[in-house]
């Protein structure tokens, strides 16, 4: 029984971007997008799959947990912050943990890889294909924050601009922040 339920995990976080393939080897007809069939008993929350693949994924990726941290994301009329802050004020370990994955994050995205964000969300983040067309119109900073860090991303490109905040919008949709998607203007703190 355990195998089967790991086999349809498995088949779940593959699966979830697929076309329109079947679901689960026990509902070989029963495919995510066939009009008035009801998918997999096993499979009817594959949204909560999906949040725990990508929290799983994260926390290997980042080295810190998603649950020792809050992630937010913000739109800017030149790009963008994604921002990681530790719960805990008085620890150091999770702020310095943080540190380091957002400067690696700065580094990456610099040169033109964005693997970790594939790796994490099991899909290209939309976005991506311009930033990486994009890369020498957009600058990529980190800065260190009180209770972690952020990466300050800057664009006077309209069409890595656009990128970017798809890219960002699908990040707060991904994570579940709760962030606002409303493009503002950066403060003096946000500036690099």
């Amino acid at each position: 029984m355990r195998m089967l339920l790991s086999a349809c995990l498995w088949l779940v976080i593959t699966a979830t971007y697929a076309e329109d393939k079947p679901l689960c080897p026990l509902c070989q007809n029963v495919s995510s997008k066939a009009p008035g069939k009801t998918a997999c008993p096993m499979l009817q929350n594959t949204s909560e799959v999906h949040n725990s693949a990508v929290d799983l994924r994260g926390d290997h990726a980042m080295g810190f947990s998603h649950k020792n941290t809050k992630h937010h994301f913000k739109l800017l009329t030149d790009g963008g912050i994604i921002e990681v802050d530790a719960n805990d004020k008085t620890g150091t370990e999770t702020r310095d943990q943080i540190r380091q994955h957002l400067t690696h994050i700065a580094s990456m995205f610099s040169a033109d890889d964005f693997g970790m964000p594939m790796f994490i969300h099991d899909t290209v983040p939309p976005g991506v294909p311009i930033m990486k067309e994009k890369h020498r119109a957009i600058a990529y900073t980190f800065m260190p924050t009180k209770k972690g860090g952020m990466v300050r991303i800057v664009t006077h490109d309209p069409d890595a601009l656009k990128a970017i905040h798809d890219f960002l919008a699908f990040q707060i949709k991904d994570h579940r922040t709760g962030d606002s998607v409303r493009v503002e203007k950066p403060s003096r703190i946000d500036l690099p």
